[in-house]
């Protein structure tokens, strides 16, 4: 299961030693405003930029307009810039029937898409048809929702083993998910870097530690 980081602060992308290695970036509007930046072409492409700098082989980036000649635009420019920086670019795209043009135009350029906002599976399936590389279903709104979750992450990754989309399960907020997303078989899951930085020690862990050095230490005077 492939760990991206879920942030748009190029300065939490640098994690300690502890935590899982990272495969990329994925953004979104909302994480580039909490950034406080501006959704802008530019922004994006300064988020490209930064990922290779800080070693990142993928950057998922998502359109906020759903204008097919804007879309465009912005693709080139991204593209562009992610061949220079040697960076693997997906195109997030919410998975609504008003996007179906941008879907299908961006598309025609071959480029690698990611439909996101799932949250059933008639969706799922409408994603599978139009062959779109990645799904990203809400997995942590849907558990707030108080939505058993579970049946539909199962049918995301039969689809995904069936050479459909492969998993990308999104918005995870809460510890007690994401050790179940392992066993079912996620093809990515992305975190924010402070719940990666909280949730990469533990206080059992800790007293362990501590309870070992204390127990050397004292074997040790009694030598």
């Amino acid at each position: 299961m492939k760990i991206f980081l879920d942030s748009a602060q190029v300065n939490r992308w640098q994690l300690p030693a502890g935590c899982p290695a990272i495969q990329g970036v994925t953004t979104n509007p909302s994480l580039i405003h909490q950034a406080g930046l501006p959704v802008t072409l530019d922004t994006c492409v300064q988020l490209v930029l930064a990922a290779a700098v800080n070693g990142m082989q993928e950057l998922m980036v998502q359109l906020p307009d759903n204008d097919t000649r804007t879309a465009l635009q912005w693709l080139d420019k991204l593209r562009t810039a992610a061949d220079k920086a040697h960076v693997r670019l997906t195109i997030k795209l919410p998975c609504h029937a008003i996007w179906l043009p941008t879907i299908k135009a961006v598309q025609q350029e071959k480029q690698a898409i990611l439909l996101t906002g799932l949250a059933n599976p008639v969706q799922l399936l409408w994603a599978a048809s139009l062959k779109a590389e990645y799904v990203a279903p809400y997995v942590g709104r849907l558990v707030a929702d108080g939505r058993d979750v579970w049946p539909f992450i199962n049918a995301c990754v039969a689809v995904q083993k069936n050479q459909g989309p492969a998993l990308l399960a999104a918005s995870i907020k809460s510890p007690p998910v994401l050790p179940q997303l392992p066993a079912t078989g996620p093809a990515a899951v992305p975190l924010p870097p402070d719940s990666l930085i909280k949730w990469s020690s533990a206080p059992l862990t800790d007293t362990a530690l501590a309870q070992f050095a204390q127990d050397t230490a004292n074997s040790q005077n009694n030598i």
